[in-house]
């Protein structure tokens, strides 16, 4: 049986070695020792953060490990509907609660990453028991040519080794060596785009206080783009096991600290408080931890020749703003294009080309939502030409507004946040009339934004039921 090799044990390596495990003997490399238990490890600093999957990557998990999305629900994940489930602050205003939602609405789900990450390890094993994980081993490079991968150079417990493959999927992330490994073999060298704000974020996990129940919603105050002022923000999620996640964001000149006198101060001064009266009535259970580098980077495998056997996935290929939550869910996706290709041909030359081109394009959509906004904030540096991007930006925010109060227009922005649509949806003659039309209704105010859901409005005044059930 022919014999595949990913580099990486994080979700997107885990979710390759399921798909190859059809077709193949697999091996999972993996630097760290992975927990039986959620819980943190070393190779995943940012796992202490705010992680939202989107609809599109818990459709694609269902997929591709079924049953996944049941368990973590049953582990306390919280399935949230954006439009009911999510009080969000947008630059250009609250949106509004929908009087009517249905049950295929676009959605997110809120849990911990070590949470997520250790159910997909247990379906991995329990559906596919062949796929082998080394642990405690570093990939030091690629072995074979500008033709053809052979395998992969080892690094473990001091000594050198070499494992051979038919198949060799690099998932090992943002911090991916790839472009250096195959510039080793002789093949060209894979550029990388970058578009970067400077963002920073600080992150705290608390315990939520006692009558809070399980619908309180999760609220997400976003940055204002093109205003010439840093953007500043903030991220609220309901997590399992009665605790609350919250994640202050900001771009240069404007970024969160992780001192204890000052978290509050900023959630206090952000465009609305609402988030910092939250955290006040809740119990830190964690440290304030931050995190820094989180540039938008995209590595160009697609644009070079590439050696045959070789692919690359996941945040190995792009890696975006942990602000648009794209990463786990593109990382689903791309695993079903794989998974595609292997069921239409097997390990047959040509697979990763054909597989990185497909990436490449479910890349696209994200990466313009992402750089054409984050280019705008002062201070931002790119090496891409980002000309238009203002331009984009304006007719954005007229959808924008309009979505705040038109709930088929908020769906359709919804699809396109979740990746369960694309921009084609905005297209359509029902949406481009409204939104050139522009808003019919006055912005909310906070508080009447607030008490669209009354659990929140109950808690925040002392008035809190508890109430059984996840929303949506």
């Amino acid at each position: 049986m022919s014999r595949a090799i990913v580099i990486g044990g994080g979700l997107g390596g885990m979710l390759a070695a399921a798909v190859l495990a059809e077709h193949a003997d697999v091996t999972v490399i993996e630097a760290d020792t992975l927990p039986d238990q959620p819980a943190a490890r070393r190779g995943l600093p940012q796992s202490p953060h705010n992680h939202m999957l989107l609809g599109g990557g818990a459709d694609a998990l269902d997929e591709l490990l079924p049953g996944t999305m049941s368990m973590l629900y049953a582990a306390g994940a919280h399935r949230l509907l954006m439009a009911d489930g999510l009080l969000t602050l947008s630059a250009q205003g609250w949106f509004r609660r929908p009087s009517q939602v249905a049950a295929d609405d676009p959605y997110v789900v809120g849990c911990s990453r070590d949470l997520l990450d250790h159910v997909i390890r247990r379906q991995v094993a329990s559906r596919h028991p062949s796929v082998t994980i080394l642990q405690g081993a570093q990939v030091v490079g690629l072995t074979g040519s500008r033709d053809r991968v052979s395998g992969v150079r080892t690094s473990r417990d001091g000594g050198a080794g070499v494992e051979q493959a038919d198949f060799v999927v690099d998932a090992t992330g943002s911090r991916s060596r790839a472009p250096q490994w195959l510039a080793e073999l002789g093949c060209p060298q894979v550029t990388e785009s970058f578009v970067d704000p400077k963002l920073a974020y600080a992150g705290r996990i608390y315990q939520a206080p006692a009558g809070a129940g399980d619908r309180i919603p999760g609220v997400l105050i976003q940055p204002e783009p093109a205003t010439g002022k840093p953007g500043r923000g903030a991220a609220f999620m309901p997590q399992e096991n009665g605790r609350w996640i919250v994640s202050l964001m900001g771009t240069y000149g404007g970024t969160p600290s992780t001192e204890e006198n000052e978290f509050l101060a900023f959630a206090q001064s952000l465009r609305d408080p609402l988030i910092a009266d939250l955290i006040r009535m809740a119990t830190p259970v964690s440290p304030i931890r931050g995190a820094r580098g989180l540039a938008n980077r995209r590595r160009n495998f697609h644009q070079v020749p590439l050696p045959d056997g070789f692919l690359a996935v996941a945040d190995s290929v792009m890696a975006l703003s942990p602000n648009y939550a794209t990463g786990m869910t593109l990382a689903g996706l791309e695993m079903l294009r794989l998974r595609a290709q292997l069921r239409s041909g097997g390990l047959a030359p040509g697979l990763g080309s054909r597989v990185q081109r497909a990436i490449a394009h479910l890349c696209k959509q994200p990466w313009a939502m992402a750089t054409t906004t984050d280019c705008l904030f002062p201070g931002a540096e790119t090496n891409i030409n980002m000309r238009g991007a203002a331009k984009q930006q304006r007719m954005a925010a007229k959808f924008t507004r309009v979505a705040a109060e038109n709930p088929t227009v908020l769906r359709a922005i919804y699809q396109m946040a979740t990746l369960t649509g694309s921009q084609r949806d905005l297209m359509r003659p029902s949406i481009m009339t409204a939104a050139l039309r522009g808003p019919r209704q006055p912005a909310l105010e906070s508080q009447q934004a607030i008490r669209q859901f009354p659990e929140l409005s109950d808690l925040l005044t002392g008035q809190s039921v508890a109430t059984e059930g996840n929303v949506g």
